[in-house]
């Protein structure tokens, strides 16, 4: 974690922490947590929905991997957010019956075996009412064709360094 990185962040950015390792370290998950609600940057664990709860995290993430339904289960507050990904309608149907609010779609710029480009992107934007997110290959270069897309937002590693 880069701490002079996230200072340039507004609070309109969301961290999700991706580790899918056997072996989570809880102590570091808490510090991310406290240095980023100071900043009032929410923050998401991946693919660990029980402990997302436990740490008082802003939500959790449900990767397109996960096929889960366990955390319909859990009492949740109202301001925890479940959000997810997907690569294609099945995947869309499935983050649907998980119950996510926002949704990632990926690749829509990254040329990867699930590259969508912007048109295959926006076919599967309509077909669902979820708030979608674009995901995949975002740079300083085509930032500006975010707007054709008709997302809700967009997320990206490497736009962020």
């Amino acid at each position: 974690m880069n701490k002079i990185n996230i200072d340039k962040l507004d609070n309109k950015t969301a961290i999700i922490y991706r580790n899918y390792k056997k072996r989570l370290n809880i102590n570091n998950i808490i510090k991310v947590k406290s240095f980023l609600s100071k900043r009032n940057i929410k923050f998401f664990l991946s693919n660990n929905f029980k402990l997302s709860l436990k740490l008082g995290l802003d939500g959790a993430y449900l990767p397109s991997f996960n096929k889960d339904f366990k955390h319909l289960s859990y009492k949740i507050k109202p301001s925890f957010i479940i959000i997810g990904s997907a690569h294609n309608i099945k995947e869309i149907r499935l983050k649907e019956f998980q119950k996510i609010k926002l949704i990632f779609i990926s690749s829509v710029f990254k040329k990867n075996k699930n590259f969508l480009g912007i048109y295959k992107f926006k076919i599967l934007n309509r077909l669902t009412e979820i708030k979608v997110i674009a995901l995949g290959g975002v740079s300083k270069s085509n930032i500006k064709k975010i707007r054709l897309l008709d997302c809700y937002g967009f997320a990206g590693i490497s736009y962020f360094k």
